[in-house]
């Protein structure tokens, strides 16, 4: 796969699937307003490390935005209108936020995107995201929409079961991956974040996942 992403520039596009692509460096011009908007999230809805069903805490620190946000608890996997650690709605959608997954949704092909929710991981150096699919939302055609910023990281995209062969994909800040349609239900993850410092993140990557879920 090394030819597949030799020249990651931005503006270019790197299919992954027939309805799946990365759009390098999509999100770069509005990467300082994502960031002000992550900050006035965390201010109202702080990052927290959920617990799986199964008692194992998860190593990405996450919050949301949006009128759903996904939760994580010994009761199970789920979307919630209400922050359980507040008790009160999830903030909303910041214009930017709505404006960049609505414009590389179309540029991937899906034309209309509203998402509803949106979740904010923020990954330490180490942390990682095992291989998985994304199936508590009742939309499962709608694209997901992934903003990379801060450190780079290892997109792993496989297949639509656990076992299938991944590509491994590089990210850099500002890149955005798109999936959905055919491609919707494809396993991924991403391997340990490599340590490092961004000019502008620090120590850490930060990814905005827009999904519809209703």
């Amino acid at each position: 796969m090394h030819d597949l992403f030799a020249d990651p520039a931005p503006g270019r596009r790197t299919a992954l699937g027939p309805q799946a692509c990365v759009l390098h460096g999509f999100a770069l011009a509005d990467a300082d307003a994502l960031l002000a908007g992550i900050a006035a999230i965390a201010a109202q809805a702080p990052f927290r490390h959920l617990v799986t069903p199964g008692g194992h805490v998860m190593q990405v620190a996450m919050t949301n935005c949006g009128t759903h946000g996904w939760c994580s608890d010994r009761r199970g996997y789920r979307y919630d209108r209400i922050d359980p650690q507040s008790g009160r709605p999830w903030p909303p959608l910041p214009p930017v936020f709505l404006q960049l997954a609505a414009d590389a949704a179309r540029e991937a092909g899906f034309d209309g995107y509203v998402p509803d929710a949106c979740l904010v991981n923020r990954y330490a150096p180490g942390t990682r995201l095992s291989l998985h699919q994304d199936r508590d939302e009742d939309d499962r055609v709608a694209p997901i929409v992934s903003v990379s910023l801060g450190l780079p990281a290892t997109f792993l995209f496989g297949g639509f079961a656990r076992g299938d062969r991944t590509v491994r994909v590089p990210l850099q800040h500002g890149d955005v991956v798109a999936w959905g349609g055919v491609d919707r239900m494809r396993f991924h993850g991403v391997l340990p974040v490599r340590p490092g410092q961004h000019e502008t993140v620090g120590a850490q990557r930060l990814n905005l996942t827009f999904r519809k879920v209703r």
